[in-house]
């Protein structure tokens, strides 16, 4: 077990990091950048030590993957044991029955307790795709409507849902056609402010649909309840169960990309149950397997069973050592109580970065749920220009003193905070006395402001 706490042996990078920084460059395709060029060789709880010893503390779980923590004793018991039996057979050959315990899970575990099925596949973009090949089967309908600053993958219909230009669609065109986009219920940035928000937005986007899209084109409406890469972005109450009452009127399927959200991620098992939602899909990846790939599409018995055998799989879905580490981490989710620590998590966080919001204007509005926060930087609190140079500035920064920290956002102004569920308090105060530390050397251009 590696000691939680911060341990800064060598500059960041250190001179191992940066040999394997060169060979990286010779031998991976430059297309897959990094954002912090140290690498890591063992993690725990909230620690990462990167091959100079360094001891790094992590608020980013791989991108809220490693939410049991790396090293998870339940999770690498699972995983052991399932490797020594037998790593693959593609269930779509000769089935197994860690994929029917993690589809099992699943139909119990989320929105609903209607009957439900589940279907395995290997990343969050692939489940995405396939909650859309569902909707479009079972409505006979074309037509996908998204949200401005969405984000659902990297394959080519995902891109055309995805919002993001930069890095994500650039030059990879021509997309997916039939994906229509609407404008999403972003408090912060809604013309006229949170209240007009909550007033407006859900009649701004259903008259948007019907009257480019029409209602009896559109098979799904697809939605994070809290934005990923978007910027954390949380709706104003009552407007993600007012839009799945919408669509149930309207014979639209509302398909929950839950892939950042879920497995306790926002203080519950999943991040529609805050208000009740209940979507007629849901699509599962990131912090389902402590770290292992997988993911999942989970929705209504009659939905997910309208598909022909064979319509849905994939030679890698639903991976037998995948699926073991899965229901090992939803047993630690269980027995951690890791929802009730989530809150807990949420409420440190939330009590420091509203504290940063009250001594730096340059914090335009802090947001999220449980441990999925953020901040929004800007250049100016009046205009709410965003302040991109400064989110990287203060992120390098935070590197550079040891401390694992994301930005995120349609402008790359965001500051997310995704920390493995079992990091302790002191860590996450600690990561808030450095990231103050960092905000102000970079607001005062000095040494240690991290610069380049």
């Amino acid at each position: 077990m590696i000691e939680q706490r911060r341990i800064l042996a060598t500059p960041i990078p250190g001179p191992r990091s940066q040999d394997l920084l060169e060979r990286k460059q010779a031998a991976v395709a430059a297309g897959v950048g990094v954002g912090l060029p140290v690498h890591v060789t063992d993690g725990a709880g909230g620690i990462l030590r990167d091959a100079d010893g360094n001891q790094l503390i992590d608020l980013g779980s791989g991108i809220a993957v490693t939410s049991v923590g790396n090293g998870n004793a339940r999770v690498v018991e699972a995983v052991t044991e399932q490797v020594r039996r037998f790593t693959h057979t593609c269930f779509m050959v000769t089935p197994y029955e860690p994929y029917v315990g993690v589809c099992e899970r699943l139909n119990a575990l989320t929105p609903g307790d209607h009957e439900k099925r589940s279907a395995l596949f290997s990343s969050g973009a692939e489940a995405v795709e396939n909650a859309v090949k569902v909707a479009r089967h079972v409505t006979g309908r074309q037509a996908v409507v998204v949200f401005e600053h969405a984000y659902h993958g990297r394959t080519n219909l995902t891109m055309a849902m995805t919002a993001k230009n930069l890095p994500y669609k650039h030059r990879f065109g021509p997309f997916a056609p039939e994906v229509h986009r609407v404008p999403m219920a972003y408090p912060y940035r809604w013309p006229g402010g949170p209240q007009r928000c909550a007033e407006e937005a859900l009649e701004v986007v259903t008259d948007r649909i019907h009257t480019l899209v029409g209602e009896e084109n559109t098979a799904a409406v697809v939605i994070e309840p809290i934005q990923g890469e978007g910027g954390f972005v949380v709706p104003p109450p009552g407007f993600l169960p007012d839009l799945a009452q919408w669509c149930r009127e309207h014979g639209i399927l509302l398909v929950a990309d839950e892939v950042q959200t879920g497995f306790c991620r926002t203080g519950d098992w999943f991040a529609s149950d805050h208000e009740g939602v209940v979507p007629d899909l849901v699509t599962t990846a990131k912090g389902i397997a402590g770290g292992m790939p997988l993911a999942a599409v989970t929705g209504r018995a009659d939905v997910m069973d309208a598909v022909h055998a064979g319509g849905l799989g994939g030679t890698y879905g639903g991976n037998p050592v995948a699926c073991a580490a899965a229901l090992a981490a939803i047993g630690s989710m269980e027995e951690d109580d890791l929802a009730g620590r989530a809150r807990e998590i949420g409420a440190v966080l939330g009590d420091r970065l509203t504290a940063f919001a009250a001594r730096f204007p340059q914090v335009g509005d802090v947001r999220g749920r449980g441990a999925m926060m953020a901040m929004e930087l800007v250049a100016d609190p009046d205009t709410k220009q965003p302040d991109a140079a400064l989110a990287a500035a203060v992120s390098r920064g935070c590197h550079e003193r040891g401390v694992v920290t994301l930005t995120c956002g349609t402008y790359g102004n965001v500051f997310r905070f995704l920390p493995p569920l079992s990091i302790g308090d002191d860590l996450l105060h600690e990561a808030m006395d450095v990231l103050e530390e960092s905000f102000a050397a970079a607001l005062a251009g000095g040494p240690g402001a991290g610069g380049s």
